[in-house]
């Protein structure tokens, strides 16, 4: 490391592989197709496995609603039917992650009523506590949760990467137009590039 340069701490968020969205049977799982496509949640294990070795903060985020939907936005074009569909209940197995996906007792795991994990959430405060400034984003979708977090992380000051990999979108297309975007304000790699 050159003299001066500063050490950054690091922490992975990995957001939304839950079954509703990521697994094939999920109720509103608009990209699990290309999730499996991409094979983003083997991925996303080899990132999990990368940052806990390095003693990285390790965040799991779902998005879901309490089980009386009262935190659910019903005017919202994207969440305003997860109530009818029986969609994104935390008091339901549709919010519980991916079975492939390797989760660790140590994990961080944080609920979020809306797309961006900085809202309503612990995230802030659980990043300021461990020092972190440099954040790396895996999960579903790229157009949406993956965008909205690098877009508020970034207004928030962190140096934000995006394993590309280890995410996924309603399909290929998407998923590669909502990375060129997001190349502005944020790293864009693979996983492998992390060793």
């Amino acid at each position: 490391m050159r003299e001066g340069a500063k050490v950054m701490n690091k922490a992975l968020l990995v957001i939304d592989f839950i079954n509703d969205i990521a697994h094939p049977d999920g109720r509103i799982a608009a990209s699990a197709a290309h999730v499996l496509e991409q094979d983003a949640i083997a991925h996303a294990n080899q990132a999990l496995a990368h940052a806990r070795a390095h003693r990285w903060l390790v965040v799991l985020i779902k998005v879901g609603f309490d089980g009386g939907y009262q935190l659910q936005p019903k005017g919202s074009p994207m969440f305003g039917r997860a109530h009818q569909l029986g969609a994104l209940s935390l008091t339901d197995p549709g919010t519980d992650f991916h079975p492939d996906l390797d989760v660790q007792p140590g994990d961080l795991v944080l609920a979020k009523p809306r797309v961006s994990p900085f809202y309503g959430t612990a995230l802030e405060p659980a990043l300021r506590a461990n020092h972190i400034d440099h954040l790396y984003l895996c999960g579903v979708s790229t157009s949406w949760a993956i965008q909205a977090a690098a877009r508020d992380g970034h207004d928030r000051d962190y140096a934000i990467t995006i394993l590309e990999d280890a995410c996924a979108a309603a399909d290929a297309t998407e998923h590669h137009t909502s990375l060129r975007m997001l190349g502005r304000i944020a790293e864009i790699i693979k996983v492998s590039q992390l060793a």
